[in-house]
């Protein structure tokens, strides 16, 4: 089945409800197919054929979404493209997947024209700013197209979108998603995630539709849901806020950072956002301290775990599970990653690949169906990810008696010292709790005596104050001592990529240039 045949079949059985909420423009189901598919017989006529892969770099907007589906039902592989990249990190990832369409908002007129020389593979520019050279406008392209279009028939396994990872070690590796992995994925949304989706849902892409919200869009588009886009490329709390009052927002998709913002925005206090089913969050991991701040505001929050790789996750914290002042296995819960998914395989190995038994800590693995066939022109780094029929995620964790997994680090972010392993996550989450405290980060910083030392990077509430031995002390009298920091810098913001994630790798940088260590 073609993925974009989802549209197909909303617009079949429910062509008048809304599809497109924009500002002052809304479109329904019938009117939003009939743009996907006069894109889908442009793409044609431009000379993309089913197995091309057609780039997308777009502001949330309308038109992105449309892109996304027409790639979809032309049998071409999309590959949605962070917008807040770098040109050059943009212009990368254009030549790496080797599209011969870009579609782009006219915000990157001007840089692609920078880059244009870097992409000799593109043949055909579409932009919804103004024609120039060899750059069309989007409008202008939809002209005179067929409003009908016939979905390409593909194979299960022909990529459908091609997911490049954020790149927080190294070059970013463009993930081949399949159809059956988009549909294995939404299928999945509907029985784990939000399981009473039904009539009259509203989505809100307050999140890049390059990444989590974009994979959202997919199942919200299959249930006839409505998709409300921001006014603005940043994130604004307060707007977010209202917006879920005024469109009656049933569902939406937010990193933990957003949720914090939302948390701390003064019009928390008197929102209205009651109307929400699914407030869905992952990406990064969130403390359990700022997670029952959250819960506190807003109720139906859903936790998932995953990776690019494997689209809308392998476990989950259901809504269930997001208890405040539960009993203390539910509040231990709360720093989990969840269970495992419907018809998803998790477990947890050792260097060897043994399964490890309850309680023990290794790398989680996994497949399924919504696991990637691997990485674009990248045998190397498929073959170290994919080993035995099993995607390696680089990630350390365990499950409880209770089939709970609690994550600890990325394997890379664990330290050694001493010989002893400590896990970051830990040490932040006692850090977490203190007042003074905003965000932290800990890393591993090389030490003649202990090989690694803990290093905590902290970032400050306004308007308070704390000492590095005051935190030290802290966590001494809340954790075992050689877990304990033996420093802490302080700044004014940890650095964090685009989707919010903290760059762990960045920080740890300076520490470890002229010394032997992999990061």
């Amino acid at each position: 089945m073609n993925i974009g045949s989802l549209l197909t079949s909303s617009a079949a059985s429910h062509p008048k409800s809304p599809a497109i909420v924009h500002g002052s423009l809304t479109m329904d189901y019938e009117q939003f197919n009939a743009r996907v598919n006069r894109l889908s017989n442009a793409l044609r006529r431009l000379g993309a054929r089913p197995g091309d892969n057609v780039a997308i770099l777009m502001v949330n907007c309308p038109q992105m979404l449309e892109a996304m589906f027409a790639v979809f039902k032309a049998g071409c592989g999309a590959v949605p493209i962070n917008f807040r990249l770098h040109p050059s990190e943009f212009a990368f990832i254009i030549d790496d997947s080797e599209a011969s369409v870009l579609i782009t908002t006219e915000d990157f007129d001007q840089p692609i024209r920078e880059v244009r020389a870097d992409l000799p593979r593109v043949r055909h520019v579409i932009t919804t700013g103004s024609a120039a050279g060899d750059v069309q406008n989007y409008d202008d392209v939809l002209d005179g197209e067929s409003e009908q279009f016939v979905d390409v028939e593909v194979a299960p396994d022909d990529v459908a979108w091609l997911f490049y990872t954020s790149g927080t070690t190294g070059v970013p590796k463009g993930a081949m998603l399949s159809h059956r992995n988009l549909l294995g994925m939404t299928d999945r949304f509907y029985a784990d995630i939000f399981p009473n989706f039904g009539d009259h849902e509203v989505v809100l892409h307050a999140a890049p539709l390059s990444h989590g919200s974009g994979l959202y869009g997919v199942p919200n588009v299959g249930g006839a849901a409505a998709h409300v886009f921001p006014g603005s490329t940043s994130f604004d709390p307060a707007w977010v806020l209202e917006t879920i009052e005024s469109q009656c927002v049933t569902n939406l998709f937010a990193a933990p950072a957003m949720i914090k913002r939302l948390v701390d925005c003064p019009a928390i206090d008197h929102a209205d956002v009651s109307s929400l089913k699914a407030f869905v969050w992952g990406g990064a991991p969130m403390m359990v301290e700022d997670l029952q701040q959250a819960l506190a505001r807003f109720p139906n929050l859903v936790q998932i775990y995953g990776l690019g790789e494997t689209p809308m996750t392998i476990t989950s914290l259901s809504q269930r599970d997001h208890v405040l002042d539960g009993n203390a296995t539910q509040t231990k819960r709360l720093a989990s990653a969840g269970t495992r998914r419907t018809n998803v395989e998790v477990e947890v190995v050792d260097g060897d690949d043994n399964f490890q038994p309850v309680g023990e800590t290794g790398e989680v693995v996994t497949r399924s169906d919504v696991m990637t066939q691997g990485y674009w022109r990248d045998a190397e780094a498929t073959a170290l990810a994919l080993q035995n029929g099993w995607l390696h995620t680089g990630d350390l964790g365990y499950f409880d008696e209770d089939g709970y997994l609690f994550l600890m680090d990325r394997s890379k972010d664990m330290i050694i010292s001493g010989g002893e392993n400590i896990y970051p996550r830990e040490i932040e989450e006692v850090l977490a709790r203190h007042p003074a405290v905003r965000e932290v980060a800990v890393i591993g910083v090389p030490d003649e005596q202990w090989g690694e030392a803990i290093k905590a990077v902290v970032s400050l509430v306004a308007g308070q104050d704390a000492t590095e031995e005051g935190l030290i002390a802290y966590c001494k009298s809340n954790i075992a001592s050689f877990k304990k920091p033996r420093s802490v810098d302080f700044v004014a913001e940890i650095p964090k990529n685009n989707y919010g994630k903290i760059m762990k790798r960045e920080l740890r940088e300076p520490y470890w240039k002229n010394h032997e260590r992999s990061i």
